[in-house]
């Protein structure tokens, strides 16, 4: 879904090819690397939009001893599906880093809708998280595992605290207009 978010709001702004687009995801950061993005994967999810009448072909750019470009433009239906897409991101991802994209993109959609999503995923987390404290604290032990069983208690608590703290400070950096 990532992608498709990233390819629409790229058309958005402007007719573009997916070459174009790889290009300027690599550079001067190589993104395309680091999300594993590579050409067949975005032409696949250019030609699934396509299929969807999410994007068109415009125009095809012909150059001679290089293959023909296809240039795209986002259609009206794409339009309307863009911010859907974003709702749906932000409602079905679990960790800040998958948000990424839905962050950058925060301008095609109503910022209170995020901001309740957010705030109910982070209580739903906090809920989640008592429950286990609660449910480790009844916790029977034998001592020759009490260190494993600290360290894997620490580290998952540490986690989730870490996960609390960025989903507090993200609301909050949405809600006052700071992204």
């Amino acid at each position: 879904m990532s992608i498709q978010i990233y390819i629409l709001s790229k058309l958005i702004e402007g007719n573009n090819y997916p070459y174009e687009l790889k290009r300027q995801l690599s550079e001067p950061i190589p993104f395309d690397e680091y999300t594993g993005l590579t050409e067949s994967k975005l032409y696949y999810h250019f030609d699934s939009l396509a299929k969807k009448g999410l994007i068109e072909v415009v125009e095809i750019v012909k150059e001679e001893h290089r293959p023909d470009k296809q240039v795209f433009a986002i259609t009206e239906k794409g339009r309307k599906e863009l911010p859907e897409k974003i709702y749906k991101l932000f409602e079905n991802t679990t960790e800040i880093n998958e948000m990424m994209v839905g962050l950058v993109n925060l301008k095609h959609v109503d910022r209170d809708r995020i901001v309740d999503t957010l705030e109910e995923k982070l209580q739903k987390h906090k809920e989640k998280w008592e429950l286990i404290r609660e449910s480790a604290s009844q916790l029977k032990v034998d001592d020759s595992k009490q260190g494993l069983v600290d360290f894997i208690s620490d580290y998952s608590l540490s986690k989730a605290k870490q996960t609390e703290q960025w989903l507090e400070e993200l609301i909050e950096r949405i809600q006052n207009h700071k992204m």
